[in-house]
């Protein structure tokens, strides 16, 4: 079972841009896979549509995109047409043809009680060492927040580089928390510009990155 931490999955795939062998073609970047139930459904459509629209931000985080159903490559190729024109956009990261829903029963994408054939929208952001950094499960009837998964791999990111985590509703270059597992003169050492301690665990910084 695939948990937070645990390693990615490796796995061999045809997409619309060429047959891949994942953890080969992730490399050392972060990665977002996200599944969606259904080629030619209208959230679908604007789910893919706003991820290539982001596509710079993803490449300024170094985040590779890469989408799932359980339709054909043809079904995926007549279906980018549609997006492209629909969402003003360019299809530009690959989208898995997983006709036998082999890798969506290894990542647990399908879930019975919702559909017997069809992937819920899953979210997983995998980390340059190819272990899960992020897990979310959304609906059939919700489209997906990118804006949200683009500021969660932001404090994914900066918390691996630092010794800090990000509090409730964080934003990129808001006030960060000292890891608590820091003890004050530690905390004093790490952080010279100083911090608010509002207890003894909970001690406010400015972000490390301007």
């Amino acid at each position: 079972m695939i948990s937070l931490g645990s390693t990615a999955p490796d796995f061999y795939a045809r997409t619309n841009m060429g047959d891949i062998q994942f953890h080969e073609w992730l490399g050392s970047s972060w990665y977002l896979l996200f599944s969606h139930p259904e080629d030619y459904t209208p959230v679908c459509t604007t789910e893919l549509g706003v991820v290539a629209n982001l596509q710079e931000e993803f490449e300024k985080r170094d985040v590779k995109a890469i989408a799932l159903s359980v339709d054909s490559l043809e079904s995926h190729k007549g279906w980018i047409k549609d997006i492209e024109e629909s969402m003003k956009t360019k299809i530009n990261f690959p989208i898995i043809a997983d006709e036998q829903a082999e890798v969506a029963q290894l990542y647990g994408m399908i879930h019975k009680d919702s559909s017997e054939k069809h992937t819920i929208r899953s979210v997983f952001v995998i980390g340059p060492e190819k272990d899960v950094k992020l897990m979310l499960t959304y609906p059939m009837a919700v489209g997906r927040n990118f804006d949200e998964i683009l500021r969660v791999v932001d404090a994914l990111q900066l918390c691996s580089k630092h010794l800090v985590v990000t509090p409730a509703n964080w934003e990129q270059k808001g006030k960060v928390i000292i890891d608590p597992s820091l003890l004050e003169k530690e905390a004093e050492k790490a952080f010279p510009m100083g911090h608010d301690k509002v207890t003894s665990y909970l001690r406010y910084t400015n972000s490390p990155v301007d």
